[in-house]
């Protein structure tokens, strides 16, 4: 289900206004919820789905997100044109 949060989450990824606030938590649900599959080895977070060439992998920094890892996960939502089919 896609809540409120995840829409917001969302735009502030596609935004890049704010790439070092992104909570890492939030960028792990976001990207489960447009479908990617996830699978953890320490700390990292490696995310796929099937249709992406791409493989995510994601460290936290502390509680946040790394921004260059933020970046990366806005090119790949926008070169495959991802996000919630009623926006």
């Amino acid at each position: 289900m896609v809540g409120k949060k995840h829409r917001n989450v969302l735009a502030s990824v596609l935004g890049g206004r704010s790439d070092a606030n992104v909570p890492f938590s939030d960028l792990i649900a976001l990207l489960k919820a447009l479908g990617f599959s996830e699978r953890i080895k320490g700390d990292h977070h490696i995310l796929w789905k099937d249709d992406v060439v791409e493989i995510v992998n994601l460290q936290p920094k502390g509680s946040k997100a790394k921004p260059y890892q933020v970046k990366q996960v806005r090119n790949i939502l926008l070169r495959y044109k991802m996000g919630f089919d009623d926006e």
